[in-house]
């Protein structure tokens, strides 16, 4: 089965966030300026300017907490039509509470899902090569 949906680029800045997702872990990009974490990954940290970035792995075993969400209820792209309803989460991280990251919440009806509602990370194997971070409830 071919996967329709549009897939990230690994780009010069995000490579080692998505080499890690591949591995089904999380890593981080982190300032060593402020040493606060750049998410999205960037060239520069948001916060402070600062160019003297590393990554810091977080592993497989990601716990968090819905920030907010919507329900989107009609495909916004090719592909997406099966996935209807569909729930895309923020979640802040357990670990980095100040590093939101969006997905989408599998294997949930739109009525359960809440804010503080704590879902952890999974890693769905859409090609050979890519794996996508997403979540699940606990």
């Amino acid at each position: 089965m071919n996967y329709q949906k549009p897939i990230p680029l690994k780009t010069h800045d995000n490579h080692p966030y998505w080499d890690a997702a591949d591995r089904h872990e999380l890593s981080l990009q982190k300032c060593e300026s402020c040493g606060e974490y750049a998410h999205p990954p960037g060239p520069s940290c948001a916060k402070c300017g600062g160019t003297e970035l590393s990554w810091e792995n977080l592993g497989s075993d990601v716990k968090g907490t819905v920030y907010s969400y919507i329900i989107s209820y009609r495909p916004f792209l090719p592909g997406f039509q099966d996935d209807i309803p569909q729930i895309i989460s923020i979640v802040e991280l357990e670990k980095a509470p100040a590093v939101k990251i969006i997905g989408n919440i599998l294997e949930c009806k739109p009525e359960e899902v809440k804010i503080g509602m704590p879902v952890e990370m999974v890693w769905v194997d859409i090609t050979e090569e890519r794996a996508l971070p997403q979540w699940k409830m606990i």
